[in-house]
């Protein structure tokens, strides 16, 4: 076989471990492509609209913990990348887009379709290149691969259509060599954390996703120092289960439990976490903060003590250095406030929570109609999901019923666009990770507005008979922009959704789609979702006025909402 420029970079992808490149196919493509499908145990995935490959391929790296590959070709191909690049970026996800370009003698001449993609993935890309000589190959390309991989970020290799069927003059292996260091800080810096540590009395611990290969040394702070442990999202994966400290999650989706753990104690110990709301820190309080990236400590709370490492092998320095807490009030308290929230959210989970109010407070409620509460949808997929489901969450409304009612137990796995925070996430996610783990239950918690805006690719999932549980929470609502219009006193506007019948439409493309309508129709539709064979999408009709209270609601915030729903009843202009 001619060792072309094409060739080089698809039996490296081989190499690598890379399973699946997904994409929009195209000319400038076509070498690559054609490689692709001439190589054993490397599967090219048509995808509909090239950002949903993006979202796929982020969702194979952050699962794997290795390199996800996508394609998009020459111009609007490429530019469609952009978003789902954007979210494995601010995600840590190492992914290799290779783009299509224009033949080489054209560049710069504002040819048919041109982007100048070295500047257009300026801004998302650890590395980026466009390769101008089959010499440069395999050079460039193990560049490419060790800056997504080293630095856990995104890598664009561009390719003109001319290139990737030129011959290699060079014949040698490529050669990537990822092996990344385990660091700590300096044992002065530990010394000086553990006295500050040892002195306070309430010590509450802010566990985040950089965490989660040290449990068992986080599990044994909070013991020594009898801490409650706050979880961010993405530590709900790894610290939810099992896990006698946890109180939830604090900010908007948190509760109030979590909150009064953080606002009480007079020691923040931060382990693998950039929470980025600073509304949510504690005031008046001593932090330390250990964290893999030295551009993250102190960034969003003054720190008195910053230790830069892994947080399990600093944590195995300091543990020898930490004394055992002599009050355990603070843990107690916490534990308790959690468990009270708790019964309370139960309550909210059942499908007939209405139906015991009577009378006029039954007028008042929002739900009179009794449409399916969200949360006892949320609740449901709890119950019946396997053990170790990975689930995906759009953004919004669904990821928050998803943090309040499912628990992360057994070897279940969670992903979502939580630091991009993009729209449309979930679905596409939901098909990479089915690819990733095709002998797992996969599970997409999606928005009817996220869902809409990628509905394209339900074709995909048919196309290649993916078992994904698509449930969709059909509010007819952007439902979270209503939240926060609401909040701030403003009626509702521009967040209706004229949706489909999601269910038939899922029904007519060859998917099985199951519509619920009724709450006394949820658990049987739920369970039936999981039981039956190949991809089904779950079309649910929620609430669309339910409200997630926040862990510490603001006066102001109820204030608005109450002036919001007095305006959205008044004619329009008299509010």
């Amino acid at each position: 076989m001619a060792r072309t420029v094409a060739h080089v970079i698809v039996g490296a992808l081989k190499e690598l471990g890379v399973q699946h490149v997904f994409g929009v196919v195209g000319d400038a493509l076509n070498p690559l492509t054609d490689a692709i499908r001439t190589t054993d145990d490397l599967d090219w995935v048509g995808c509909r609209h090239e950002e949903a490959a993006a979202f796929a391929a982020g969702a194979q790296s952050q699962l794997s913990g290795t390199l996800g590959v996508c394609m998009g070709t020459v111009g609007p191909g490429s530019v469609h990348l952009l978003n789902g690049l954007y979210d494995a970026a601010k995600s840590r996800a190492p992914v290799l887009a290779i783009c299509g370009q224009v033949p080489l003698a054209e560049i710069g001449s504002d040819y048919f379709q041109e982007v100048d993609n070295d500047l257009l993935f300026r801004d998302v890309a650890v590395y980026r290149a466009t390769v101008t000589s089959p010499e440069q190959m395999p050079r460039m390309l193990e560049s490419a691969v060790r800056a997504a991989v080293g630095q856990g970020g995104v890598a664009v290799l561009t390719v003109p259509g001319d290139l990737g069927d030129q011959e290699l003059s060079d014949d040698r292996p490529t050669r990537f060599a990822l092996d990344r260091a385990v660091t700590r800080p300096d044992d002065p810096a530990v010394a000086e954390a553990a006295e500050l540590l040892n002195s306070a009395s309430r010590v509450t611990l802010l566990v985040g996703r950089g965490a989660r290969e040290a449990r068992a040394e986080v599990l044994r702070t909070a013991e020594l120092l009898a801490a409650p442990m706050v979880l961010t999202l993405k530590a709900k994966e790894g610290f939810e289960d099992d896990n006698a400290f946890q109180v939830g999650q604090t900010g908007l989706i948190g509760n109030p439990a979590a909150a009064h753990a953080l606002d009480h104690g007079d020691a923040l110990l931060m382990l693998g976490t950039d929470f980025p709301y600073r509304d949510w820190y504690p005031k008046d309080c001593k932090v330390v903060q250990i964290d893999t990236r030295e551009e993250h400590l102190g960034r969003r709370v003054p720190l008195d003590v910053g230790l830069a490492g892994d947080v399990g092998a600093t944590l195995r320095a300091l543990l020898p250095l930490l004394k055992e807490a002599p009050d355990r009030a603070h843990l107690k308290d916490a534990r308790e406030r959690f468990a009270h929230w708790q019964e309370g959210q139960q309550r909210l989970a059942d499908p007939n929570h209405e139906r015991r109010w009577t009378g006029k407070l039954r007028a008042a409620l929002d739900n009179r109609d009794h449409e399916i509460r969200p949360e006892a949808l949320a609740a449901a997929v709890d119950t019946y999901a396997a053990e170790d489901a990975v689930f995906t969450s759009d953004t919004g409304m669904a990821t928050v019923w998803l943090s309040r009612f499912v628990t992360m137990r057994g070897s279940r796995r969670l992903i979502g666009s939580y630091n991009l925070g993009s729209m449309a996430n979930a679905m596409p996610q939901a098909l990479g990770a089915q690819l990733w783990a095709p002998d797992r239950q996969i599970v997409a918690f999606c928005g009817d507005g996220g869902l809409s805006m990628l509905l394209g690719d339900l074709m995909t999932i048919k196309t290649y008979q993916l078992p994904v549980k698509l449930v969709v929470f059909d509010n007819r609502r952007l439902g979270m922009v209503k939240l926060e219009q609401e909040q701030a006193g403003l009626p509702e506007f521009g967040t209706q959704l004229d949706n489909p019948d999601f269910a038939a439409v899922a029904a007519a493309l060859g998917l099985t789609g199951i519509r619920v309508t009724d709450p006394a129709d949820l658990h049987d539709s739920v369970r039936r979702a999981f039981e039956t064979p190949g991809p089904v999408l779950l079309d649910v009709l929620t609430n669309p006025e339910e409200v997630a209270v926040p862990g510490k609601p603001a006066v102001s915030q109820g204030w608005g909402f109450a002036i919001a729903k007095i305006r959205e009843v008044l004619p329009s202009g008299e509010g």
